[in-house]
């Protein structure tokens, strides 16, 4: 808070520019951080109170929700795995295809093509 006297009001500038720039601006819908930066700024400490609200609320075990996260990822390199080899069974074939179209020219010293 300012005095009256106005006299600290430096000392609170860069506090009140921050939380000016963090607030949410109905008119564009967003706070002008995220609209230069292009990401919306998080504070630790508001990351780690909703984490800790999330497990509070759904009763969350843990153990279990990092078994089921190591699962989710295991399942993602599987589907991972199977587009790469999807990707290159399909560039082998459009090759294969593209190959066959090939003329075969043969050049000899001498003659113009």
């Amino acid at each position: 808070m300012v005095n009256p006297t106005r006299k600290d009001w430096s000392r609170k500038l860069n506090d009140a520019l921050w939380a000016y720039r963090m607030a949410y601006k109905t008119p564009i819908g967003i706070p002008p951080y995220k609209l230069i930066y292009r990401k919306l700024c998080h504070l630790s400490v508001e990351l780690e109170h909703k984490a800790l609200w999330a497990i509070k609320k759904l009763n969350l075990d843990l153990d279990k929700a990092g078994k089921n996260r190591l699962l989710q990822l295991n399942e993602l390199e599987e589907l991972r795995n199977d587009a790469f080899d999807n990707a290159k069974i399909y560039k082998a074939m459009t090759k294969a295809f593209h190959d066959k179209r090939i003329i075969k020219k043969s050049f000899e010293p001498g003659k113009k093509a």
